[in-house]
């Protein structure tokens, strides 16, 4: 039975329309009509879900069920939240909401298994709220993946990167941010990191698996692939 694919983004923009993106991409089709069904609630008014990990802001839980909730009365069928950090709230979110929420983390897990059998070290690049939230270290120390996580001062700089006045969720995905990105993800290799996981959903707009001499975990387009197949669709060779 064929699904229709909700989308609750914003959390950033551009991150949202990568992640559509990915999904056009990675579907099987030959026409319009071979696409999935997908409806994307866009909204940038969630608060900052580091703020509030870190105690420093808000709750997003509100406006993710209010959003959420206005996806599954449009029609959505099951839903995905193309946000790393917000996954950190994600079993408060599925306790309460009827419609079938994707987790991004254990999809991800799940091709890591798959895709890199024998994995041991995995270092993540991701934002502070997803790192220090540690969701990444419950969910993969079950396949007994250690994860490398930067120095003080290198994540930092990843924040700068992603968030920063010229980072990349103010649309600058080349120069510094890239540079900066490319820089923590060395680093890590250099620390025993067999793959690198691109943590925030805006790393993978500056990093790319040709960058690493490792592989680059993306869970953004794992998210993707299992979203199309959810909806009884075929992913692309």
């Amino acid at each position: 039975m064929k699904k229709t694919i909700g989308i609750l983004g914003g959390m950033g923009p551009e991150a949202t329309a990568y992640f559509f993106s990915l999904i056009i991409k990675h579907t099987q089709a030959g026409k319009d009509q071979d696409h999935i069904p997908i409806i994307i609630y866009n909204n940038p008014k969630i608060p900052p879900r580091t703020d509030a990990l870190l105690h420093e802001g808000p709750s997003p839980l509100p406006l993710l069920r209010q959003g959420i909730r206005l996806l599954e009365r449009a029609g959505a069928d099951f839903t995905v939240i193309p946000c790393i950090t917000a996954h950190a709230f994600f079993s408060q979110l599925a306790a309460k909401e009827k419609i079938h929420l994707l987790d991004i983390l254990e999809e991800t897990l799940a091709y890591v298994r798959k895709k890199i059998p024998g994995l041991g070290r995995a270092g993540l690049i991701a934002s502070t709220g997803s790192v220090k939230s540690e969701i990444f270290d419950r969910t993969f120390s079950r396949a007994g993946i250690k994860i490398i996580k930067p120095s003080a001062g290198e994540q930092e700089k990843i924040m700068e990167a992603i968030f920063g006045k010229k980072g990349i969720k103010a649309g600058f995905i080349s120069g510094r941010p890239k540079n900066l990105i490319l820089e923590a993800a060395q680093r890590l290799i250099r620390s025993g990191a067999e793959a690198v996981i691109a943590g925030c959903t805006e790393v993978p707009l500056v990093l790319q698996e040709k960058d690493l001499s490792v592989p680059l975990i993306e869970p953004l387009r794992i998210a993707a692939e299992a979203s199309i197949i959810r909806a009884g669709y075929k992913v692309k060779d």
